[in-house]
């Protein structure tokens, strides 16, 4: 396996992470299975591996820590903090406050006494990003968390912590996690080169549009949608939803592209998040071990001009097909009440 720069940090980083999120609660509730999962991952020569805090509350952390043990030091571990454990209203977001215990938390649950990579698993739009950076900042002085980053975030968010970070003099965030895929480029239209301008390390999620480009989906058969995964993310996966029947009828063209090329859908989508000179490192979610073994191999898999042409033709470039799969959709978007302007009722209108 050849390593790539985890942007300017000097840490070299596999192809591939492993994402834990589907251990756990959430996917898979076989806790050595999930520890064989991560074995395997390692003797492969993946040598990253991301969870978060919030994966099955915890759990996910506590399956990671333990399949760890013995091999912690040939690991770079990534975590996550932002999302609600529990139902404390300040268990949650990106206060000083909350990161603090979140950190304890986590690298109890890991069985280690540092992070290799710490990220904001979120925008956090009530709390003042120099709260959040001071207080990860403090984290690497302490020596808990070799550096820290940022997940799905807007790119004005990404350049604003690099001059909030430069002029209060704090450390600064050194990698991003966006998600990414042939059905989900909104990254490639600013994310991507903030990142490259920036030198910040990009670990991209759900190479295969969560499920979508397994190469489950043929035209002529019934949903094989996992029934967790519809339960979960319905706004993801709902055949009824036109955004998920455009997904479904993209797949299945970029379904006869692999044919052609003779490749599985999933190596030609990994591989080309892979070909994206911005990209450090592509997180894959294996759920069993064939999972896993039915990924590994794109790391090997080189994408002609003409493949990667048609490709662009199948889904534009920086298109995302529904806006459930951004990752993250700001208060501006969301919230009404941050577009419009408040009516007012004089007596006698109409």
């Amino acid at each position: 396996m050849t390593y790539r720069n985890l942007g300017r940090t000097g840490v070299k980083v596999s192809p591939l992470t492993l994402g834990a999120m589907n251990f756990g609660a959430w996917a898979n509730t076989d806790h050595n299975a999930a520890a064989r999962i991560i074995h395997r991952a390692l003797d492969a020569g993946i040598n990253v591996v991301d969870t978060a805090d919030v994966y099955s509350q915890g759990e996910n952390e506590e399956i990671v820590g333990k399949a760890l043990t013995g091999r912690r030091d040939d690991v770079i571990l990534a975590s996550k903090f932002h999302g609600p454990i529990g139902s404390d209203p300040n268990h949650r977001g990106n206060s000083r406050r909350w990161i603090f215990k979140a950190v304890e938390d986590s690298l109890r649950r890991l069985q280690t006494d540092h992070l290799d990579l710490y990220q904001v698993h979120r925008p956090d739009p009530d709390t003042d990003i120099d709260e959040t950076l001071s207080s990860l900042t403090d984290l690497v002085r302490q020596g808990k968390i070799r550096y820290f980053g940022t997940t799905t975030f807007e790119p004005h968010q990404l350049v604003e912590a690099q001059w909030i970070a430069e002029r209060r003099n704090l450390q600064r965030p050194v990698t991003e996690q966006p998600p990414y895929s042939i059905l989900a480029r909104t990254a490639e239209r600013a994310t991507l080169p903030v990142a490259e301008k920036y030198g910040l390390g990009v670990l991209t999620w759900s190479p295969l549009a969560g499920g979508w480009l397994s190469g489950r989906y043929r035209a002529g058969e019934t949903d094989s949608v996992e029934s967790s995964r519809l339960t979960r993310q319905a706004h993801r996966h709902d055949p009824a939803l036109l955004a998920n029947q455009r997904k479904r009828a993209a797949a299945e063209e970029l379904l006869k592209l692999a044919d052609d090329a003779g490749l599985s859908l999933i190596h030609l989508s990994i591989a080309f998040v892979l070909e994206h000179p911005a990209v450090s490192t592509v997180i894959i979610g294996p759920r069993t071990l064939e999972h896993l073994d039915g990924q590994l191999g794109a790391v090997d898999v080189r994408l002609t001009g003409d493949i990667l042409d048609r490709i662009d033709e199948i889904v534009a470039p920086g298109v995302t097909i529904s806006p459930a799969d951004e990752g993250y959709l700001p208060p501006s978007l969301t919230e009404p009440s941050t577009r419009r302007r408040v009516a007012v009722t004089r007596k006698g209108a109409h």
